[in-house]
């Protein structure tokens, strides 16, 4: 039986860990990451009442579209997503899949203000420590590629750092899973990371079975206005979006678009 895109990212993942704890090694890597700028709140800045916040993302390519932006220029990027309304940032580090790098993470914190996530296929903890170094401010943990111990040990590491786990799931098996190893900030990924097939009803299906202290994030698959709006009528906290934002013309009107702002409003 083949595997999926999946098992082969995670394939090559742990190939790619294995050379970089080799070329420098944990507890080197540790010490740099101490003296890291400090963290900014993740999660204060998607919690608590008012408007569904963006988790705006900067994002190449993906295997299942390829390229989605030519003129790619994550500093410029960043930039325009800050100053038309995003919450936060989440930038892409994985590089042969989505064409990402982890010094785009750490360019992006010299240029920005708001709190940054990195989106990898996190599974060892080396990778919250580069993270960290990198100046990030939260880290993407992504249940069906995790076991029991796996998700409990990295939600605790990233927590060590002092910064914030977002731990995304798509098969609903798994939830009970993430909210069993603590998780206060949970992403309903609607794209299916096996087949890379997306249905943003998912979010809506699952929206109950999410317990009302744990804060809420919708990935994947928001398009429209409308899907924001009915995102924040079902008490969804936060949305993450990448490939509509990446391809519009203009970022920042599709920003301002996407929150229901006027144009130069912020929030």
């Amino acid at each position: 039986m083949t595997g999926t895109i999946l098992d082969e990212i995670v394939a090559s993942k742990r190939v790619e860990v294995a050379s970089s704890r080799k070329r420098l090694p944990q507890d080197e890597l540790e010490v740099q990451a101490a003296s890291a700028p400090p963290v900014r709140d993740f999660l204060g800045a998607l919690a608590g009442p008012g408007p569904i916040r963006l988790i705006a993302e900067v994002k190449k390519a993906s295997p299942s579209a390829k390229v989605i932006r030519e003129d790619f220029e994550p500093i410029s990027i960043a930039r325009t997503y800050q100053a038309h309304g995003a919450a936060c940032l989440s930038v892409l580090t994985d590089a042969p899949y989505f064409q990402g790098h982890i010094s785009y993470l750490a360019r992006i914190r010299a240029a920005v203000a708001i709190p940054l996530l990195r989106k990898d296929f996190v599974i060892d903890e080396y990778q919250v420590v580069e993270a960290r170094l990198a100046g990030a401010d939260a880290v993407l943990l992504i249940a069906e590629i995790l076991s029991d111990e796996e998700l409990k040990s990295l939600i605790q590491s990233i927590r060590g750092w002092g910064m914030t786990p977002l731990v995304e799931f798509h098969d609903e098996a798994n939830l009970a899973r993430v909210l069993d190893a603590g998780a206060d900030l949970v992403g309903v990924n609607n794209r299916d990371l096996k087949h890379f097939v997306t249905d943003l009803d998912l979010t809506f299906r699952l929206r109950s079975q999410i317990p009302s202290n744990v804060t809420l994030v919708s990935e994947s698959g928001i398009r429209t206005r409308e899907d924001v709006e009915r995102l924040e009528a079902a008490g969804v906290s936060a949305i993450l979006v990448g490939e509509t934002l990446m391809r519009s013309p203009d970022i920042g009107a599709a920003v301002e678009a996407l929150l229901g702002l006027t144009a130069g409003e912020s929030r």
